[in-house]
């Protein structure tokens, strides 16, 4: 099919609530590595990979060799019969876990239903029902997750669960409450106690996080900020879920969860996109004790699929062999100081925040007001794309640019895309100025 005709089959054959960036949608053609290239034929480094999910590069050639193998040796059968792949690939991420305690894999198709059965399992294993989840959070789109989700224009008009309550999140750009870290000695994590006790019934069955807000626009908390809340919920019954949809596998750099960056061990570990490099794959990973309370009879039918195991046990073996955890804590720290010059330079630029290779840019129309920008940001995201680079938006206000490259970027990579970025923030200042003069004498 040509541009033209997948743009015109799209809109009469597809839903319309699924959303595209650009003015114009961008049709891809193909990918290989850090690139990928549209129907014109024009190339992109891929910034955001499939957001946050193409983990070490696009068709990623010891992958998808190990791919090719077992889609010729067995593609399904189902989880009413065991086959090796899925096996070998818990009992991997068995030895991956923080502390060892997390042995116990259940696997799905996505991190929407690793979310539920993590839900699942908290309800049973505790006996209770009511659940914690973050304002600006994002747990996918089921109607459970976009009861967790903390953000309406995710939620689609689904109602709130009855049990489902939102804590204020550890957003410390724009306190909640107004204050200044480390002087508010993390009062957002401390108010989930009164949550807790004005807002349920007293006894919870979990809390659900993400280490690193995603579709928030990559809020990051404070070091202290999950030691706090972890011990809170567990007082009063429940147990920590931490969902790694978007910040497992070594995105964070240097750790292969992000919630190890904490300190903090969590009873159950969700996550999804990286673990598959692209192929559909959603995991959750819990202590013995929570995964044996779910009792009766359960399956999913494509979860734990041979081919897509296989590629996620290629996708670790590879991040290991190629020291990529490494890799993305150095190449990220050295796009985080190049991110920074940029805020430096361009007014429009009010935060950087994230880790490893998972970082973002809010943009401001005033770095004392805080006003958002979204309508700018929008602009930056086509400008860059003439530049032919592809990068993400997220947060509450469509202000926040999400930059996730693959594990195994270079160095390389980060000055290019950096000079790129540099020139599209600068292309887009230019035309406001221009626009600006004729605004006022239309007035």
């Amino acid at each position: 099919m040509r541009k033209h005709e997948i743009l015109l089959a799209r809109r009469e054959f597809l839903f319309p609530a699924v959303f595209h960036y650009f003015r114009e949608p961008l049709v891809i053609a193909r990918a290989k590595n850090q690139y990928v290239w549209d129907a014109d034929g024009n190339q992109y480094l891929d910034f955001f990979g499939g957001i946050v999910t193409i983990s070490v590069g696009h068709c990623n050639d010891f992958v998808n060799e190990k791919v090719h193998r077992q889609l010729d040796r067995l593609e399904h059968v189902s989880t009413v019969f065991a086959t090796e792949p899925p096996v070998t690939l818990a009992r991997k991420i068995a030895s991956l876990t923080p502390g060892g305690k997390l042995t116990k894999s259940f696997f799905t198709n996505s991190g929407t239903e690793a979310n539920e059965t993590a839900i699942l399992a908290a309800r049973c294993y505790t006996g209770s029902s009511e659940v914690i989840a973050l304002r600006h959070s994002y747990h996918g789109r089921s109607s459970l997750a976009m009861a967790l989700t903390g953000q309406s224009a995710w939620r689609l008009g689904a109602p709130l669960h009855p049990g489902v309550v939102h804590a204020h999140n550890a957003y410390c750009y724009r306190c909640p409450f107004g204050l200044s870290y480390p002087a508010c000695e993390v009062r957002c994590a401390r108010d989930v106690e009164e949550l807790i006790r004005t807002t349920t019934s007293g006894r919870v069955a979990a809390f659900i996080a993400e280490p690193i807000q995603g579709v928030g626009g990559f809020i990051t908390p404070p070091k202290e900020y999950f030691a706090i809340v972890a011990e809170i919920v567990r007082r009063y019954g429940g147990i920590f879920i931490s969902d790694e949809v978007q910040t497992g596998w070594g995105r964070t750099g240097g750790k292969w969860f992000g919630i190890e960056h904490y300190g903090v061990e969590p009873d159950i570990i969700t996550s999804a996109k990286g673990l598959g490099n692209g192929l559909p794959i959603g995991v959750t990973v819990a202590r013995p004790e929570v995964a044996d309370s779910v009792r009766g009879l359960t399956i999913s039918t494509f979860g734990g699929n041979p081919v897509a195991a296989t590629a996620a046990c290629a996708v670790l073996e590879f991040i290991e062999q190629n020291r990529l955890l490494e890799n993305a804590e150095e190449v990220g720290a050295y796009l985080r100081e190049g991110l920074e010059e940029l805020k430096a330079k361009h007014a429009l630029i009010g935060d950087v925040r994230g880790m490893g290779l998972m970082q973002a840019l809010e943009l401001v129309r005033d770095r004392h007001t805080k006003e958002p920008a979204p309508e700018e940001t929008l602009g930056v995201m086509e400008s860059a794309r003439d530049n032919g680079i592809l990068l993400g938006k997220g947060g509450l206000y469509g202000n926040v640019l999400r930059i996730t490259p693959p594990l195994n970027i270079s160095r390389t990579d980060v000055d290019e895309f950096l000079r790129r970025l540099d020139a599209s923030f600068a292309r887009c200042e230019s035309l406001a100025a221009q626009a600006a003069p004729r605004a006022y004498v239309e007035r």
